[in-house]
């Protein structure tokens, strides 16, 4: 990859435009209407807390405890931009901050979020998305408590199926948020790459492998859900071209709360192994009556395969990816070559190695 590379350029660009939309959403709150002033805030707030956490997850080293003052992050911009001054020459903010405001804002999120938001970000949505947040940085206790919320709230259930999570046009009951793809849309990147031309694919550019399929066990429902398709074994998650995409589920949250119990050894919310069978069992294997971390790890990795979460569970793990170690930097986005160019304090904070 350079520092010209399309998917780099695309996502900090794009994000970068939705940071602006709710940064000018943000600072004209004062013509919201007062009964929806709060909603509104909220929304905001927690869709430029996500492009924020993701934005530091691919273009910054993961988050280090001690030294995530001086890791660059990505540059943290709460205010319009309305024209190019020299106050649009930003910089870098250090990886600790980057954190520390997203968590700040997805607090006031939630607190001013309604628990029921249609398809809209909730109060659930927001401290599902502080669970994952926490989970990243290593904060265990407040990933716990956070993720224990959300299962608390009685607002979500797990589907009866594996299957019947995905394809869906709308939400389901376990979908605590999703992007939602229509017609004016045209497709789902995910259905684009991840599927075929016989359900409005590409040709299949993603093939899963034997390594992937045989950690499997027997049984396993989640196993069932891959196909053969043009050639190669394909993801069935993503086997509709308006289907929503799947963003933040419940199933996510059982396995957060069951890891952070299981290294704290506490069970607040239920007990790790309680959490680990909520999962375990709807793939229709037998339930287990001891659980390793090791074990909860793994049920995540099986779960929750090929919806974005593999590589930035590697980088927290401090787990090779491939012959990388977790920290090469080769598994960081290079700040866009358009982006250095054109802002002097980007360039000399480029990542190595671009």
């Amino acid at each position: 990859m350079n520092s010209s590379n399309e998917d780099a350029s695309a996502q900090w660009t794009d994000s970068y435009q939705v940071v602006n939309i709710t940064n000018n959403v943000l600072s004209a709150l004062a013509i919201v209407d007062e009964a929806d002033r709060d909603r509104v805030e909220g929304e905001a707030l927690f869709l430029r807390s996500l492009m924020f956490f993701d934005l530091v997850r691919f273009y910054s080293q993961q988050y280090q405890t001690g030294s995530a003052s001086t890791q660059l992050g990505i540059p943290l911009v709460l205010t319009p931009t309305r024209g190019i001054t020299e106050e649009s020459y930003v910089s870098r903010n250090s990886v600790e901050e980057v954190y520390n405001q997203v968590i700040a804002d997805l607090i006031i999120a939630a607190s001013k979020l309604p628990e029921d938001n249609d398809v809209y970000a909730s109060k659930g949505a927001a401290n599902a998305l502080l669970a994952r947040v926490y989970l990243q940085k290593g904060d265990y206790a407040k990933a716990r408590d956070a993720a224990s919320t959300v299962i608390g709230s009685g607002l979500y259930e797990l589907m009866p199926t594996y299957a019947d999570v995905f394809n869906n046009n709308d939400n389901t009951l376990e979908d605590i948020f999703a992007t939602q793809i229509t017609p004016q849309d045209y497709m789902s990147s995910m259905t684009e790459f991840f599927s075929t031309t016989q359900f409005g694919g590409r040709d299949g550019d993603i093939e899963i492998l034997e390594g992937h399929l045989n950690l499997y066990s027997p049984g396993d429902e989640r196993y069932d859900l891959f196909w053969l398709g043009n050639g190669g074994m394909r993801s069935g998650k993503w086997n509709n071209l308006y289907g929503v995409v799947n963003l933040i589920r419940l199933a996510e949250m059982y396995l957060i709360r069951a890891e952070c119990n299981q290294r704290l050894g506490t069970t607040i919310g239920d007990t790790p192994v309680n959490d680990y069978n909520a999962i375990h069992t709807r793939a229709k294997l037998t339930a287990v009556t001891t659980v390793t971390l090791a074990d909860i790890l793994l049920e995540r990795r099986l779960e929750l395969s090929f919806e974005g979460h593999r590589i930035h569970d590697q980088r927290r793990l401090h787990q090779n990816v491939g012959t990388l170690l977790y920290s090469d930097p080769k598994l960081v986005f290079p700040i866009p070559f358009r982006e250095t160019e054109a802002n002097p304090n980007l360039k000399t904070q480029q990542n190595p190695g671009y």
